[in-house]
């Protein structure tokens, strides 16, 4: 094998993800891994909640539930609530499953725009929707829907670096401060530490956090800044004591200039605000915050500045970055964990195994950014499809110049309710759906085949075949294994 060591820098979620996905991988062989990190360096612990993904990545590693959810005071999400989005008083769930069923060979949305007025809301025929709704959960049986955790960010690195250690990875306690690069190759050799200690590798992997230690300040990579789509530069996070149900779902409420997110845990709650600081002062912000806890706080805010965006390559040579240190997207859809995951699984499916190819690195930079894109598209959606008139900060975003690609996409929804499709992106169709018709997003025309006989008949049996699913579900915290 070309690669015999390998250097993750930092450690936080997406250091200790890599180190246990690189641990599993190469269980075996003797590619040493090693993970370099201070306990004076604060982590961020972005990701406390995720998408479904992140169980393909617990289950590749072996990991079992519960287990994973008792150590990180894990909760089931079926979907993300957003309040007040569209239009104040607004509140739409964005669901990890289909709406609906094809009637008579016709998506289920056309056949509902057909119907709309009559036949219910859009949510009514979603089964993860009408249990988050009543607090409700079961595993699925049968795929008719996913869903995805929420939980202690700092807990699940500590659970990873426990996996990790037990398989060989070596944790080094300091900070780097300074790199070694090949004169003639470009490629770096090693890092020194602040106790004067090199540490040598054939591959680096940088999870060095906002900073990017080697690839932006060492290598200069570049950064693609977003903020002209998504405004909101600040985030101030704090968690609260646990009050009422713990609800199987985020909660995300716009604000004057940005939003606030709830992430309920077993053992407390976690808050936080993202805003546009051109638009809002920091204590105006932290007043709101503070109004919008449900119960009382238990630590100190936690302030967070950052520029969305991402690096122009997150590969360079033999330093690959992953996670914030890759760029940074905001986390209204709860991205964060999942681009560190797909980061991984693009790098395991690319790793140099014979003379380094300069295709692997052009492959993992053109394929990450492409995802970076495509989420960012779905979050500008939230920000630009609304009819909020309440603040400069809302009327800025329904005016803005969209990028082309979000353009093409958003106007073939609104003339006849075509949802584009990819193969490749995080967010397919039922996404773009929930978004798209819970902010009011109307298509000029429906499918003329829809409507037809019987259809209301149909939906009419699915609507209540669901309602009474939802009914028959245990309660969130009886799934979980909680006292009542």
């Amino acid at each position: 094998m070309l690669i015999g060591r390998i250097l993750v820098v930092g450690g936080g979620t997406a250091g200790w993800m890599a180190a246990a996905a690189l641990a599993h991988k190469f269980a075996g062989t003797a590619l040493a891994i090693t993970l370099v990190e201070s306990a004076e360096i604060g982590t961020v612990g972005v990701g406390e909640a995720t998408i479904p993904h992140i169980r393909h990545f617990n289950a590749t590693l072996g990991i079992d539930e519960a287990e994973f959810l008792a150590a990180t005071m894990g909760t089931y999400k079926l979907g993300i609530e957003f309040v007040d989005w569209g239009r104040i008083g607004d509140s739409y769930i964005h669901p990890f499953a289909e709406f609906g069923d094809a009637i008579d060979g016709v998506p289920f949305h056309q056949q509902w725009l057909a119907q709309m007025g009559t036949a219910g809301a859009f949510e009514d025929y979603s089964l993860p929707i009408q249990a988050a709704r009543q607090g409700r959960f079961r595993h699925p049986e049968g795929g008719p829907y996913n869903y995805a955790y929420q939980f202690d960010a700092g807990l699940y690195a500590k659970y990873l670096r426990s996996y990790a250690e037990t398989r060989g990875v070596t944790r080094r306690e300091g900070k780097v401060v300074d790199v070694a690069l090949d004169g003639e190759s470009g490629f770096l050799r090693a890092v020194t530490l602040e106790s004067g200690e090199t540490i040598e590798a054939d591959l680096f992997v940088d999870c060095s956090g906002f900073r990017g230690l080697i690839i932006e300040q060492a290598l200069g990579t570049g950064y693609e800044e977003w903020s002209h789509w998504l405004p909101c530069d600040r985030a101030i996070a704090i968690p609260c004591t646990n009050s009422g149900p713990i609800a199987p779902l985020t909660r995300a409420t716009a604000k004057q200039a940005g939003w606030c997110w709830r992430i309920p845990l077993q053992h407390r709650t976690g808050n936080g605000h993202v805003y546009a600081s051109g638009c809002l002062g920091d204590d105006e912000a932290l007043e709101i915050l503070l109004a919008e806890l449900p119960a009382a706080p238990i630590a100190a805010p936690n302030r967070l500045r950052f520029v969305t965006g991402k690096r122009k390559r997150q590969w360079v040579g033999n330093t690959v970055a992953i996670g914030l240190s890759s760029g940074f997207l905001e986390p209204l859809e709860s991205t964060s964990i999942h681009l560190i995951q797909v980061a991984i699984g693009r790098l395991l499916d690319l790793f140099p195994t014979g003379a380094w190819d300069p295709l692997d690195a052009e492959e993992f930079n053109r394929s990450m950014a492409l995802e970076y894109t495509r989420v960012r598209d779905f979050l500008i959606l939230h920000y630009h499809c609304q009819q909020r008139d309440d603040s400069e900060f809302w009327r800025h975003c329904r005016a803005m110049t969209l990028p082309d690609s979000l353009a093409y996409k958003l106007e073939l929804f609104r003339e006849r309710g075509v949802v584009v499709q990819y193969r490749e992106g995080t967010f397919q169709e039922p996404s773009w759906l929930a978004v798209y018709l819970g902010q009011h997003v109307i298509p000029r025309h429906v499918d003329p085949r829809a409507g037809g006989e019987g259809v209301a008949a149909a939906m009419a049996a699915m609507r209540a075949g669901i309602a009474a699913a939802a009914d028959a579900m245990p309660m969130h915290e009886a799934a979980l294994g909680m006292p009542a």
